[in-house]
């Protein structure tokens, strides 16, 4: 009766205070975290929180380019058949940076028609690893930083990207100009409006900050002990800042590595637990961050199982070629204090706010599985107490060689054959994960790109 409430005081104050709303966005995630949906008429609004929509449960079997793929099993083999699709409380805002402003948006989830969570959507895998660690009367404290490109809209002469021109200047950034007030200042209008639509949406967006190549920023969210709200916000950022990007001119894009000789983009999530009481397990004990047995065991736990995580934080074709030497990308499954050459970094800060960075997926990635195959790591490490290897002071690159896979293959196969991840995050999911990669790699090899012609057309 409280949560009915809480849903018509929710849909009651929107209605309220934007009376010229015409029409609702309705939202979901798929594997790819590509926002898929359909949009409403306000005046079923009600009638959607009531009854929830259908959406078929291939939503989860389409590639990046919206094609089924038949080998998840959620195809026509199995009909082909709807789920219910029910809207997640608090999500439900304005679309401001509209040109008609007459859009609202709602965040939903997929069930079975009997309420159980449907095994294939990457929120509800979260809210399983969540329920095992709340077993053991632990909650996460989550925040994702996500890092990404604006580019010009006109592509040069042979149809690649190329960096914006400064809405001040007119000039193209060629340079890397990382902590850039300066160019701050000469995107001011864009971020200024990136904020004011994020307030607008209850998005705790934190800072904006510029990033370490030519048109490149990072966007923070701010911390909080609801890890499933956690990435629904990132999940709505992302919309956002593409929104944004486009009413002034730019496109904005959160591919790992859109230029080769460029740093990529990742999305860096940080995480500390809470116990019962609401303290910190990493700061128990120990007044050195090193020796806490809790974080020890978490990141023994996300260490051993980070080479068979690299098909859930490098999703896609492009994101292996984020893993270059240079550009402060993990290599090795390396841990140390306050060191960003390694994959999980414990940042310096007062022992209250002791947490672990995790610093290896890229922009692409799906927020609610990279939280899930992170959490799902730390909570093996945990329940079985595992160790890791000394911490890194220095330069981890010149210490530990490449270790993690840069194989779209090689690292489908490890998180295929894993038996940890199949338990926590399901061997059903895993097989439809897999299948669908799986697909989209081969369709991938089809395609000869222009590179390919200049080396070998004449010379072999």
């Amino acid at each position: 009766m409280s949560s009915a409430h809480n849903i018509d005081s929710e849909t009651s104050a929107f209605l309220n205070s934007y009376p010229d709303i015409t029409s609702i966005d309705l939202l979901i995630s798929d594997l790819n975290g590509v926002i898929r949906g359909k949009r409403i008429p306000i005046d079923n609004l009600e009638k959607v929180f009531e009854k929830g929509i259908y959406l078929p449960a291939s939503l989860f079997a389409l590639d990046i380019n919206g094609n089924t793929v038949e080998e998840t099993g959620l195809g026509l083999s199995s009909g082909d058949g709807d789920r219910v699709c029910r809207a997640i409380p608090g999500t439900l805002n304005p679309v401001t940076w509209m040109s008609n402003n007459h859009n609202g948006q709602l965040l939903m989830t997929m069930e079975e028609m009997d309420g159980t969570p449907f095994f294939a959507d990457p929120r509800q895998i979260l809210r399983r690893i969540l329920g095992q660690l709340s077993d053991l009367g632990l909650t996460p404290v989550v925040a994702l930083e996500l890092e990404f490109y604006l580019v010009d809209r006109q592509r040069c002469e042979d149809n690649l990207i190329q960096s914006p021109q400064s809405p001040a200047s007119g000039e193209r950034a060629t340079q890397s100009q990382l902590y850039s007030v300066l160019e701050l200042d000469e995107y001011a209008d864009f971020i200024d409006d990136l904020q004011s639509a994020a307030q607008a949406q209850g998005l705790p967006l934190d800072t904006v900050l510029k990033e370490c190549a030519p048109g490149q920023f990072e966007a923070n969210l701010i911390h909080t002990d609801d890890a499933l709200r956690a990435c629904d916000y990132a999940v709505l950022l992302k919309r956002l800042i593409k929104g944004v990007a486009l009413q002034h001119g730019f496109e904005a894009t959160f591919m790992a590595k859109p230029y080769g000789q460029e740093a990529g983009s990742g999305t860096h999530v940080h995480i500390s637990l809470l116990d019962d009481n609401g303290n910190n397990i990493f700061a128990e004990n120990s007044d050195d961050p090193l020796e806490s047995k809790a974080l020890q065991h978490a990141v023994g736990g996300l260490l051993e199982l980070m080479p068979y995580s690299m098909a859930l934080l490098a999703p896609n074709l492009n994101s292996f070629r984020r893993f270059q030497e240079g550009f402060y990308v993990p290599m090795a499954p390396t841990w140390g204090y306050d060191n960003r050459s390694v994959a999980v970094r414990i940042p310096a800060g007062s022992k209250d706010a002791r947490r672990i960075e995790h610093r290896v997926a890229g922009a692409d990635v799906n927020p609610y599985l990279l939280l899930a195959t992170v959490l799902a790591s730390i909570y093996y490490g945990l329940t079985q107490q595992r160790q890791p290897v000394e911490p890194i002071i220095g330069n981890a690159y010149e210490q530990v060689p490449p270790e993690l896979t840069n194989s779209w293959t090689e690292a489908l196969h490890l998180l295929s054959n894993n038996r940890v991840f199949g338990e926590l995050l399901g061997a059903d999911f895993i097989h439809v994960f897999v299948a669908n990669r799986h697909s989209e790699r081969a369709e991938a090899m089809r395609e000869v790109s222009t590179m390919e012609y200049d080396w070998y057309l004449r010379h072999v």
